[in-house]
């Protein structure tokens, strides 16, 4: 008997005592993972940092959130504390907006851990030190994506966006030098404003280039616009100018075989010709060129005919505030007015 007491005290049992009175002390509960709760049972903290105007509680945001939901479920628990007034209720500590989308998902319950050591500088301190994925890390997994043979729609339907923000990260990709050199020393973050400053470079890349060369020159979608409709008054002149120019009647066309007097009379023969053929043909009831006006997340647009949709279901609008063109699902645009162009 001494020998097996020696033995127990080498293990360091002998300050247990009486073992028996251990299976007599209140049962703790241990939790290895997260509770699937009842979304009725939750409450959400009315002190927490964000307010109802936050970006991420806007609807667009909640149901690009659902819609992940409703494919994936709730990937990380929410964090939840007891509710010290109601037994059996919980608050949140964070993660309200899986909490909202949950629910626009129709959803009944949602994977949480309590964690009742939690106080609202905890909160204050977890949305400050949360990083964001930034444009350039978004732009990076949309084209390790693309590269596995995905296709832009199904992206887009997986990180629950719209087709267009993929369409505009994958812009970042392969930007103009100018463009990329403004965009990774952070003057532009706006990936709206890259996007229109790539469409600006296409018809005018030595203009844009002077443009941005100017370090105090601000980058916004504002200064963008401006610089958009310059070059395109410009461009719009110039070529009034060039249509003016006189040219020596005597030249001979080479391929014509004609002097560019004998052209330009034919020229003038066969376009009046063809207006008077237009004006018998022309038909009241008809539109010479259609405008259908829109409205999308509460803007005017247009719908811009002359691009293809990337899939059944999407169009290409154009907000008629900045100018901004980009892909939309057609069930959240409504239809305002058709005019004619």
């Amino acid at each position: 008997m001494n020998t097996k007491k020696s033995q127990i005290s080498g293990l360091g049992l002998d300050s247990i005592g009486d073992l028996s009175g251990l299976l007599n002390q209140p049962e703790t509960t241990m939790s290895f993972g997260p509770l699937d709760l009842s979304l009725e049972l939750i409450d959400e903290d009315p002190n927490q940092p964000r307010k109802k105007d936050n970006p991420g509680f806007s609807k667009l945001s909640l149901d690009e959130l659902a819609a992940t939901i409703s494919l994936r479920g709730v990937k990380t628990p929410i964090s939840v504390r007891e509710n010290p007034e109601v037994e059996g209720r919980y608050i949140i500590n964070h993660g309200a907006r899986r909490y909202r989308a949950s629910k626009v998902a129709g959803k009944t319950t949602i994977p949480a851990f309590v964690d009742n050591d939690y106080n609202e500088a905890d909160q204050v301190i977890e949305n400050l030190q949360r990083n964001e994925l930034t444009a350039r890390e978004i732009a990076d997994f949309i084209g390790r994506e693309l590269a596995k043979g995905k296709k832009k729609g199904e992206i887009a339907k997986e990180i629950g966006k719209s087709p267009a923000f993929v369409t505009q990260h994958v812009t970042l990709l392969d930007l103009p030098e100018p463009i990329a050199g403004a965009f990774n020393s952070g003057r532009a973050n706006d990936v709206t404003v890259i996007n229109e400053l790539v469409t600006a470079y296409k018809k005018n890349p030595d203009e844009v280039d002077v443009w941005l060369a100017d370090e105090s020159q601000e980058l916004t979608r504002g200064s963008v616009k401006l610089l958009r409709e310059f070059l395109e008054d410009k461009r719009r002149h110039s070529g009034e100018q060039g249509s003016d120019e006189e040219s020596d009647p005597n030249t001979v066309d080479a391929l014509a075989g004609k002097t560019d007097a004998e052209a330009g009379s034919n020229d003038q023969v066969s376009e009046g010709s063809k207006s008077k053929k237009e004006e018998k043909t022309t038909d009241p009831e008809k539109l010479k060129k259609a405008i259908v006006r829109v409205q999308h997340d509460g803007r005017l647009a247009r719908l811009v005919l002359h691009r293809r949709p990337p899939e059944d279901g999407f169009a290409w609008l154009k907000y008629e505030d900045d100018g901004h063109e980009f892909e939309a699902n057609l069930g959240d645009v409504q239809l305002v007015a058709i005019l004619e162009g």
